[in-house]
């Protein structure tokens, strides 16, 4: 039998509305994540580490730092037909802007009948997660089903957050799909767990194709491809789900194996960079049988030094990225985006700071996220006062995190 040939689609259409102010000016999979990477960068690391190499981003809001990401960064040999290509909306339908996830494909089916794939892989491009798609893809082809769902396993008690996917008499079949079920069913195999959607999906190229097309002609559809497409193979009985247990990432470890995140909200960006912080990480960036690749600055390593005085700094539980500057201040259980200056007595705790973000001497930034070029000024403060901040026009969470935006400068 002769290979399939196999195309992928990221959907990084998004708004982010639930990022905001990170998404003031840039799209949801641009946001920058862990001192060196964009959101992004952990969907198609994904893809290219799997052995996918025809790959195309489908963009709308805000995309232009987006779109430059991926055309400076993600570069494969056009010997082979290799590519990462970001495609904005083009309203090929009419002078409309994406409707959904589903209308986004719909209105890029001129992709899929340029390569002719077999099969066709879509995913989100805002998830932390390792992942090896050319086993969920394999799965799929010995199921015989027209669509495959990945899904990772989650206590019955964060049912409410997910689509959940229930199983039939066969566990690799699914028999329903809820949207953030109140009453879910746990697994038979393990009642206190239920599989919860990744918003990864596998699908033939022509069942796809035939799915969009059915879906644009409704006019009770939200065109959202868990809401809409997924149900539609369901109720068909053509529908299989993919466990990630299942799944065999190389340099994983029993820690790390099944991580996913969805980073969808300030807590659970702030959550997933706490995540990557400790000494044993539930997320590990530092796999390199996996690695997750970003653009590769043109900046000197970081460095950690005496200040005027000669006083030492400390830095703890933290990952600092290249050209950083820490000059006698304390940094602790934090993420330093490129470029970042610390001075002299400032202190910086459970934070974090995107590009080129400067803390004056004796300021204070505790349980807040800066966005790049913010400038804390000195003896300035941002976290310790909750109310203040939000008088100063800053964004703070119910759970207490303070986000600044974009060149703020904080007196």
């Amino acid at each position: 039998m002769a290979p399939k040939k196999v195309f992928a689609i990221v959907l990084a259409g998004g708004e982010g509305k639930r990022l905001m102010p990170l998404t003031a000016d840039r799209a949801k999979p641009a946001v920058p994540f862990a001192g060196n990477y964009r959101l992004i960068d952990f969907a198609l690391s994904n893809l290219i580490n799997s052995g996918l190499l025809q790959i195309v981003v489908l963009t709308q809001y805000k995309s232009h730092s987006l779109d430059r990401h991926v055309s400076q960064t993600w570069r494969l040999s056009s010997l082979t037909n290799s590519y990462v290509a970001s495609v904005p909306a083009q309203q090929r339908l009419g002078k409309r802007w994406f409707a959904g996830s589903a209308d986004a494909i719909l209105q890029s089916l001129n992709l899929l009948r340029d390569e002719k794939p077999d099969i066709v892989v879509v995913v989100g491009a805002d998830h932390v997660y390792r992942m090896d798609f050319s086993q969920m893809i394999d799965a799929h082809i010995e199921s015989g089903a027209g669509a495959t769902v990945a899904a990772i396993r989650q206590p019955i008690s964060l049912a409410n957050q997910f689509g959940v996917i229930e199983v039939a008499a066969d566990p690799t079949r699914i028999a329903a799909f809820r949207e953030k079920p109140s009453d879910p069913i746990g697994l038979a195999s393990s009642p206190h767990e239920v599989l919860a959607s990744m918003g990864n999906y596998v699908f033939d190229a022509d069942q796809l194709i035939d799915a969009v097309l059915r879906d644009g002609e409704r006019a009770d559809s939200h065109h959202d491809m868990g809401g809409d497409i997924v149900p539609y193979f369901v109720s068909r009985g053509d529908a299989a789900v993919y466990d990630l247990i299942r799944n065999e990432v190389p340099g994983a470890t029993d820690r790390d194996r099944y991580y996913w995140r969805d980073v969808g909200t300030i807590e659970s960006f702030f959550d997933a960079h706490q995540d990557l912080i400790s000494a044993l990480p539930v997320f590990n960036l530092y796999n390199q049988e996996w690695p997750i690749y970003s653009e590769q600055l043109n900046s000197p390593p970081a460095k950690f030094v005496r200040d005027a005085n000669g006083n030492t700094g400390t830095t703890i539980d933290s990952i600092v990225a290249l050209g950083s500057l820490l000059s006698g201040a304390h940094v602790e259980r934090s993420v330093l985006g490129p470029w970042a200056t610390i001075e002299s007595g400032a202190t910086v705790i459970d934070s974090i700071l995107f590009d080129r973000v400067r803390i004056g001497p004796g300021a204070t930034v505790q349980r807040a996220i800066l966005d790049k070029e913010v400038v804390v000024e000195p003896g300035a403060s941002v976290g310790l006062d909750s109310a203040a901040d939000e008088a100063r026009g800053f964004t703070v969470t119910a759970t207490g995190i303070t986000v600044v935006g974009k060149g703020v400068h904080v007196t």
